[in-house]
């Protein structure tokens, strides 16, 4: 090997140390971008990933994607060792299974679309259970006479249920194979494509401060004394 071959191996090495260090010591999946910007230049982060999730492939603790981001996460075959001391969410209600699956497949979508799709009203404490669970967030405001809020999932979702992405969610049969679609589904039923990206759609609008305020998230700002 060359003395320049030598170098770049070395700083590869480095660079995948940095790597392990802020991701083990990140309570959260750490992005590509946040890598990128602690390592060396000039050094392919997609691919260093790649080669440390096979590394790590068939230890106790795996290398997991999550989204464009990565997370050490215990091998799926050695989960029932691990014993933790803390509170679980609450097991889900099946009204909640309905609404967080409209969510992941149809975002983004308000909660009148979901009353359509479910034929039936959603209560707001059924997503307020979603949303302490991390799993739905408020995306925007759809451009539609009243403003609705829309609703999508988050990153924590697809951590929490073990998707890289949302292409990675399952198909029909495997949602009628869990239950969570019934035996009469029309012939012509197709699952929809969610949207891929948190960029707001043409028909979103950002949710403001006023917006927040309105929907209870954050104290009015009253004027100064």
């Amino acid at each position: 090997m060359t003395c320049e071959g030598a170098a770049d191996a070395a700083r590869l090495r480095e660079a995948e140390r940095i790597t392990e260090a802020l991701i083990f010591a990140s309570a959260m999946p750490v992005s590509e971008a946040y890598i990128r910007d602690r390592i060396a230049d000039g050094i392919d982060v997609r691919a260093m990933m790649l080669r440390l999730r096979e590394d790590y492939a068939g230890r106790g603790v795996n290398l997991v994607q999550v989204d464009d981001a990565w997370a050490f996460r215990t091998a799926a075959d050695l989960s029932f060792i691990i014993r933790r001391d803390e509170h679980e969410v609450r097991k889900l209600s099946r009204a909640a299974l309905e609404v967080l699956s409209i969510v992941a497949y149809h975002q983004p979508v308000t909660r009148a679309e979901i009353e359509d799709i479910r034929g039936v009203q959603t209560s707001k404490g059924t997503l307020d259970v979603l949303m302490e669970a991390g799993w739905v967030r408020f995306r925007g405001r759809r451009r539609t006479p009243g403003r609705p809020v829309t609703l999508g999932t988050t990153r924590d979702f697809l951590d929490h249920f073990g998707l890289e992405e949302l292409r990675d969610l399952p198909g029909l049969e495997e949602l009628k194979g869990a239950g969570l679609l019934t035996g009469r589904i029309p012939a012509n039923f197709a699952m929809p494509s969610p949207v891929m990206s948190d960029e707001l759609t043409e028909d979103e609008d950002p949710i403001t401060q006023l917006d927040l305020e309105e929907l209870g998230l954050l104290a009015p700002t009253g004027a100064p004394d």
